[in-house]
């Protein structure tokens, strides 16, 4: 939602974003500067970050919050472009050279020199509050291992095999054929014949049978981490009046 800078005070919106009036970023809020005659903001110093080392105002005039920030009437180019800034001072020549660049017309009459809203007096003292952010980071540690081991062992294992063996029997055959009377029939002889059979041998070679390996997967967990910080804190006492912008 966006509001006029009447109804803001840009004091609280240092380091702020400030966008163009296209919604994109073009610095931070880094100065605030005022007139001194009715104590009104006029420009805002945008930080020198964006822009190298050259210090750029945009006028409050026209501009509301936008998101977290300010959002400005102008172009990101031509807040870039316009006339730097070499003191916290807006003086004469550079106040209407920045009215000329922005299309305000001429400077308003009776209008007092505008400073940075970061003067001080010399009875004027400040103190800085600082605050501790918890930063998370990651470290490896070792969770375990998985080791692959191999060992032999000898188990029994049994083949059937069939195995042939040659038997003899004997075979009687009538033959009732004469036998010529040169022919001598009669006398000693005497027939071998050899008997085989098949023995079981056994052989052994290897064989590979599986590859077994490790891989590694990776599991996400959210885990919370707690710890304590540190924050400054500033009260204001006295017995005078305190004002506050």
């Amino acid at each position: 939602m966006e509001n006029t800078m009447q109804n803001v005070r840009l004091d609280e919106l240092r380091g702020a974003p400030v966008f163009d009036r296209n919604g994109d970023k073009i610095g931070e809020v880094e100065e605030i500067f005022y007139d001194h005659g009715s104590n009104r903001a006029e420009w805002i110093g945008i930080g020198t970050g964006f822009f190298g080392t050259k210090r750029v105002l945009v006028p409050v005039q026209g501009a509301s919050t936008y998101e977290d920030g300010i959002c400005v009437a102008y172009d990101k180019d031509q807040v870039k472009d316009s006339p730097g800034l070499d003191s916290d001072d807006i003086r004469g020549e550079t106040e209407r050279e920045l009215y000329s660049y922005y299309g305000l017309g001429s400077v308003p009459t009776g209008y007092a020199d505008m400073t940075t809203d970061t003067r001080t007096t010399a009875t004027e003292k400040s103190v800085t509050r600082s605050e501790e952010e918890l930063e998370v980071g990651k470290r490896q540690t070792e969770a375990g291992s998985v080791r692959l081991r191999k060992w032999v062992e000898t188990e029994p294992v049994a083949l059937d095999v069939e195995l042939r063996r040659e038997t003899a029997r004997v075979v009687r055959e009538d033959i009732n054929e004469p036998i010529g009377r040169d022919a001598d029939a009669f006398g000693n002889e005497e027939v071998e014949v050899p008997l085989r059979e098949e023995q079981a041998v056994t052989s052994k070679q290897t064989v590979a049978k599986e590859r077994v390996g490790i891989e590694k997967d990776v599991d996400t967990r959210t885990e919370t981490v707690q710890d304590e910080v540190r924050k400054e804190r500033v009260d204001v006492d006295g017995d005078g009046e305190v004002g506050r912008r």
